[in-house]
């Protein structure tokens, strides 16, 4: 299942039934799991482990070292989880010591072709990456939420759970589970709830009124945010989306897009 081609350090960790294509380049502090398979000429480096049944396709870039002045080669990681798809030119990098060591990956996401996840992200499961969309160091990402193409993300921003960003998004400040966001920079603002991705993953029609309420309050009541939140812990039916949707505005750092 090991292309004849393929340059393996042999230090590297390789699981039963891993397949390994043509002029693959796997370094020495590389771990894979059963399962994956990894297409020609990608390249896997670093202190990068990656789990079960992924699928890696041609010209990705799996474990490089950040694009970050700061780091000077000390140990850090990339650790992705299971049934993940990494599409061609693809890349993810490893975490700094600035920041929190590490980059992790969950598990059945979509990184489509010419992706980028940078150093010190947190992507959660079943996030979906659109072409060339593009995370900058330190951001979260977090489960279900769907990156439209071209779009960027500033660092130490927050993508909430079931967000949808529209292509050629750019998202400088956090933006609140459950919603969909377009714009470009100081233009960017939320655009309603993500109705239909909700509706698809089998949200109750009860979640769905008080997520409606809730953001009605957020974006259209023209209240300070902490007015906003304290009006929508008295005035609605709690569930735990709304707790989710509240903590993590309470919880933002950068401000919240609106």
């Amino acid at each position: 299942m090991i292309h004849s081609t393929a340059i393996i350090h042999p230090g590297a960790k390789i699981a039963d039934g891993v397949e390994i294509g043509p002029y693959v380049v796997i370094g020495e502090n590389v771990s894979i799991g059963k399962g994956t398979k990894i297409g020609p000429h990608t390249v896997i480096d670093g202190w990068t482990e990656i789990g079960e049944d992924n699928n890696i396709f041609h010209m990705a870039s799996v474990g490089a070292v950040p694009q970050d002045l700061k780091y000077k080669g000390e140990k850090t990681w990339l650790k992705i989880g299971n049934g993940n798809t990494i599409r061609e030119f693809a890349s993810l990098h490893l975490g700094t010591v600035t920041g929190d060591g590490e980059t992790t990956v969950g598990g059945g996401n979509l990184f489509m072709a010419y992706s980028h996840v940078a150093h010190d992200c947190h992507i959660g499961n079943h996030v979906i990456m659109a072409n060339s969309a593009t995370l900058a160091g330190h951001v979260t990402v977090e489960d279900y939420a769907i990156m439209g193409g071209l779009s960027a993300v500033l660092q130490f921003t927050r993508i909430g759970a079931h967000v949808m960003v529209g292509g050629m998004t750019s998202i400088t400040l956090d933006v609140p589970p459950y919603t969909i966001v377009t714009g470009d920079r100081s233009e960017s603002r939320l655009r309603g709830l993500n109705l239909v991705g909700l509706k698809r993953r089998g949200f109750s029609e009860q979640t769905v009124s008080s997520l409606k309420k809730a953001y009605k309050i957020l974006s259209l009541s023209g209240m300070k945010l902490t007015e906003a939140v304290e009006k929508m812990k008295s005035d609605i039916p709690t569930c735990p989306e709304l707790e989710h949707f509240i903590s993590f505005i309470e919880s933002a750092k950068r401000g919240v897009t609106r």
